[in-house]
């Protein structure tokens, strides 16, 4: 008969076909029941942390919700860090994990459900009668609020027969937040009255809108309006017109587009969170501009927000432009009279930076001509995130993923290549990471080789530092020796678990991958790029940073 544990396998996989972890006590009854009654995908991690990331990662590059999977104990509280980040993200996903037995802790156990609580994870506990049941209403809790949920299988009821596996409801999901009331009603009047009649109109979107399916409606809205439009970075390529588009807000910003933006004099805002990098700490807009937001958030995100709705961002976009298309107002020619490419561009760097080392900015401009054109990137944390977004573009914001930012972590950038890589079969995954978190999640560097295989590339940024402490401590003249990283050889790491790997100290050595995006998939290996850069040169956004604090 099946057990509790396939209960759980069982049910689980009729609505998640990823999930990935490390086995151990706690979860060897529904690893094997998942792999040898379902039909889902399991892939192996070696840090339990990176079963929480690729899970995280896989639903981002897809839109479809994942699992990862850990034993008890300390298996478990590997999990935290990339479960806090996890929650702050909201990202939906499920962590099936081992729990104490029900007759009580052992020593070696600790509180999981207070644990998963502290960093605002909700945790399930399955039992004899109810894991079905229990499974379902866990994937609804997490997809219906975006976040993660925590199932606990405790230990002595793993193995027990629970009968036939019963049939369990289809998770209910949300309907999209329509505009309701005569206060969201008048507000959107007055949104597209003054779109209609801005001289300078301004549109921002983020994650959120990307989520809500709102690209079509807002490019729509743009077009009706004449206004320019920009993304945060996690919304990156949410609006369809490109000419118009002044890209990234905030510090990962052009100058040039950001001067514009600070020109607007109506700015209607969706699905963004407007935080303190979103806002360049608050000098995003002019005080003069009027400021709108849509959100489903239950109140506005910001001080400088004149006028706010808690709406779906597709549906009050869709809103919009019949409002503003009945007011019958001409669009504003602002953005035709501007030089957008000229207002995106960056500096181009120098070949070398004076210290005779990569100039990271010329790396990042190369890289950007020579990646294959179907790629994912994702991201680890550290100052080095800069270079990336700036220069590398990308076509929609699930082909650019920021795991660990929401929580400010480091070390998350090599599992995400799993969950990625699974997700987008057919693009290339690309990761862009310093040494610092490359060194921190390098159990996970085999795993992103054997996973991502000859569609993976690694950009690792080896200044020997951990350099955003380094740019704001460092020169405050505070002792920089535990800032500081031997150098370490990134491309015999790779060498060491089936990767190629390249020691890049010159723009030259970076035409081994223009060589390798023309080679075949299928029998190129994983490219690791260990950029041997300067750290003196300061990305822009870390320099506004520095500005604030200082």
């Amino acid at each position: 008969m099946p057990t509790v544990s396939a209960h759980v396998a069982l049910t689980l996989a009729q609505h998640i076909d990823a999930v990935f972890g490390v086995m151990g006590n706690g979860n060897a009854y529904f690893l094997d029941a998942l792999e040898t009654q379902t039909d889902a995908v399991f892939t192996a991690v070696r840090h339990e942390q990176g079963a929480v990331v690729a899970a995280d990662a896989h639903f981002r590059a897809s839109g479809r919700i994942a699992a990862g999977t850990s034993t008890y104990g300390a298996g478990f509280t590997n999990t935290l860090t990339a479960l806090a980040e996890a929650v702050q993200a909201h990202v939906p996903l499920v962590l099936v994990v081992g729990d104490e037995p029900t007759s009580g802790p052992r020593p070696w156990d600790v509180d999981q459900i207070a644990l998963a609580s502290a960093v605002g994870a909700r945790t399930y506990t399955v039992g004899r009668a109810d894991a079905a049941a229990t499974t379902v209403i866990a994937i609804e809790h997490a997809l219906t609020y975006r976040v993660p949920v925590v199932l606990a299988i405790p230990y002595d009821v793993a193995a027990l027969d629970a009968g036939e596996v019963p049939e369990a409801p289809v998770p209910r999901v949300p309907i999209a937040l329509a505009p309701r009331g005569e206060f969201a009603d008048g507000m959107l009047d007055e949104i597209a009255r003054a779109l209609a009649g801005a001289e300078r109109p301004f549109l921002l979107a983020g994650r959120g809108a990307w989520l809500a399916g709102a690209g079509t409606a807002l490019g729509e809205l743009a077009t009706a309006t004449g206004a320019l439009t920009a993304s945060s970075a996690l919304g990156r390529g949410v609006f369809p017109e490109t000419r118009y588009d002044l890209g990234v807000t905030g510090g990962f910003g052009a100058d040039g587009a950001m001067e514009l933006v600070h020109t607007a004099d109506v700015a209607v805002v969706f699905g963004a969170s407007l935080n303190q990098f979103t806002m360049r700490f608050g000098e995003l807009f002019a005080p003069g501009t009027r400021v709108f937001q849509i959100d489903t958030a239950p109140a506005a995100t910001h001080p400088h927000v004149g006028g706010f709705v808690r709406a779906d961002a597709r549906l009050a976009a869709e809103d919009l432009v019949a409002r503003v298309t009945a007011i019958g107002a001409a669009n504003s020619p602002w953005r035709e009279t501007v030089d957008v490419d000229a207002a995106r561009a960056y500096a181009p760097g120098d070949d070398l930076a004076p210290d005779g080392r990569l100039d990271p900015r010329s790396a990042a401009r190369r890289i950007a001509e020579l990646l294959p054109e179907d790629r994912v990137v994702v991201s680890d944390g550290g100052h080095f995130i800069g270079w990336a977004n700036m220069y590398w573009p990308v076509a929609a914001p699930d082909r650019m993923m920021m795991v660990g930012t929401a929580f400010q972590s480091i070390g998350q950038g090599w599992p995400s290549v799993v969950g990625a890589a699974l997700a987008r079969r057919d693009s290339t995954v690309v990761l862009t990471s310093g040494d610092g978190g490359g060194l921190m999640a390098i159990a996970d560097l085999e795993s992103a080789v054997r996973a991502a295989r000859g569609r993976g590339i690694a950009v690792i940024w080896n200044d020997a530092a951990y350099g955003a402490e380094v740019n704001l401590y460092g020169l405050k003249g505070l002792a920089e020796g535990p800032m500081r990283i031997p150098e370490v050889d990134f491309a015999a790491f790779g060498a060491a678990v089936g990767a190629e790997g390249i020691v890049v100290r010159t723009l030259a050595d970076l035409d081994r991958l223009a060589s390798w995006s023309q080679e075949d998939p299928a029998t190129r290996r994983f490219l690791l790029l260990d950029l041997r850069i300067s750290g003196d040169v300061i990305a822009p956004y870390q320099q506004e940073i520095i500005r604030v604090n200082s």
